[in-house]
């Protein structure tokens, strides 16, 4: 049995729904002036992005998308490069494997002088080319 009698228990639902009406007022207030200040907000903000020269935000937004893929490229081969050195045989490997390459192109483009002198011609129109 409880000690609350069926009057008092009326008047805590009486109560209770008086509460629910109350909140339920300030919740609509609530989202009134939210969706008020939301309109305001996106107002100004698409007034901003008016104002903005999107063809300049184009080479910008190139810009950035090449610096940022750079960065990440660096980030990456860093890692790797780590990685490799963690492997106490590796670094010695890569170091002979660069040898033996080096050694296949001198064979191959520096045996004779008229091999040579391509070679030669070749650096120099490159430079040319670039340098000006």
């Amino acid at each position: 049995m409880s000690d609350t009698t069926p009057d008092a228990t009326e008047q805590g639902t009486a109560t209770g729904t008086a509460t629910d009406v109350e909140t339920g007022a300030a919740s609509s207030a609530t989202e009134v002036s939210f969706s008020e200040r939301y309109s305001e907000i996106l107002t100004k903000v698409n007034s901003t992005l008016d104002q903005v020269d999107w063809n300049q935000m184009g080479r910008i937004g190139k810009a950035t998308g090449v610096i940022l893929a750079v960065i990440v490229a660096q980030i990456l081969i860093k890692g790797v490069l780590d990685t490799i050195n963690l492997l106490p045989v590796v670094p010695g490997l890569l170091e002979l494997l660069g040898l033996v390459v080096v050694g296949q192109w001198s064979w191959h483009n520096l045996t004779t002088s008229e091999k040579r002198n391509a070679v030669v011609a070749k650096v120099q129109n490159l430079r040319k080319e670039y340098l000006g």
